[in-house]
């Protein structure tokens, strides 16, 4: 570690300081809590824009050991500011919604590969020890293999997917530069109640139109293939690869587990089956059902790592959110024992 870090707290590894930027959004709400009841850290400093967070997903981790910063990635000195004095950083800030990007592929550049860029060159200043990047399985685009890994070649198909492969190429070059230790994760498609939760993903978007007794609409013949993970698990994995970065020591993995491929139409058949009502599927074989890609997750287990949450504990899980209750019918108990 650098002295340009000297304002740190002396206690090394049992007094870390991390930041995350995008600590107000989906996963970020999930993570900043997680991070804040681990013994080893004694800080934590969200950056956050708030153009789609919201403080009150922070509810409950509003302490003396949270510091908030309102800033923008684009913007190199909010970046700076928040950035000085960290020990490590998650880097979750960005456009999301893959398909939304088509539309607004110049701020999903400047948010995703300038925002990326900013935050490395100020880690690389003030000598940050790690970096987690946060990245995408869509940058594989539409692959026929069925047994992608970390080799596979990237096919990104949206802008989206294109800012995250510059960003991995970003957080290479900055690694030779700056001598910090690294990583990006490609992460598998989220799913899951948390306080930030996001209504644009496949798996919480049926079973809110589930559960208001709507159709399940399916774009394509819902062959195409993407892995899941609960968004718990995939907090769990940046602070894993934050907190212990010696036992990440490649610099790309992609996150979620090899029983979580599923295609869309199976994803279909799963929420119907868990929310036990007879719910329309409807496909629209007209429109195009973007990336498509069965992902291998071997490297991940070298990590000790490995999610926890099923998909139908999920999708229960989920339902008992938006109803406000635990139904009769209802949700089995290890659907909590996650939480």
């Amino acid at each position: 570690m650098s002295d340009a870090g000297g304002d740190r707290a002396a206690d090394g590894d049992a007094d870390r300081r991390v930041l995350v930027t995008g600590g107000c959004g989906y996963i970020g709400s999930v993570l900043v809590p997680q991070l804040l009841d681990d013994e080893r850290v004694g800080e934590v400093v969200v950056l956050d824009s708030l153009s789609s967070g919201s403080p009150a997903n922070l509810a409950g981790s509003v302490r003396d050991d949270l510091r908030f910063r309102r800033g923008d990635v684009r913007e190199y000195g909010d970046v700076e500011g928040a950035v000085r004095g960290a020990d490590a950083v998650v880097h979750l800030a960005a456009i999301t919604g893959a398909a939304s990007t088509h539309d607004r592929e110049a701020e999903t550049f400047a948010v995703n590969r300038d925002g990326t860029e900013n935050v490395l060159t100020a880690a690389g200043k003030f000598g940050v020890d790690n970096v987690v990047l946060a990245s995408s399985c869509n940058n594989y685009g539409r692959a026929a293999s069925t047994d992608i890994d970390e080799e596979t070649d990237q096919n990104p198909l949206n802008p989206y997917a294109e800012s995250k492969v510059a960003a991995e190429g970003l957080l290479a070059d900055a690694m030779a530069t700056h001598g910090f230790d690294g990583t990006a994760l490609r992460m598998s498609t989220n799913y899951g109640w948390s306080p930030g939760v996001r209504f644009n993903l496949v798996v919480n978007h049926f079973v809110f139109r589930g559960l208001t007794g709507r159709p399940l609409t399916v774009y394509g013949d819902g062959s195409n293939w993407r892995p899941f993970i609960h968004v718990r698990d995939a907090a769990r994995a940046y602070a894993h690869a934050a907190l212990e970065p010696e036992s990440w020591p490649e610099r790309v993995y992609n996150v979620g587990s090899n029983e979580g491929n599923y295609r869309i139409a199976e994803i279909a058949e799963v929420v119907r089956e868990e929310l036990d009502r007879d719910l329309d599927v409807t496909y629209l074989e007209d429109e195009h059902p973007g990336p498509s890609y069965h992902v291998n997750f071997d490297r991940l287990a070298e990590t000790g790592f490995e999610p926890e949450w099923t998909l139908r504990e999920g999708i229960r899980d989920m339902a008992v959110e938006l109803r406000g209750t635990d139904p009769a019918a209802g949700t089995p108990a290890e659907a909590g024992d996650h939480s």
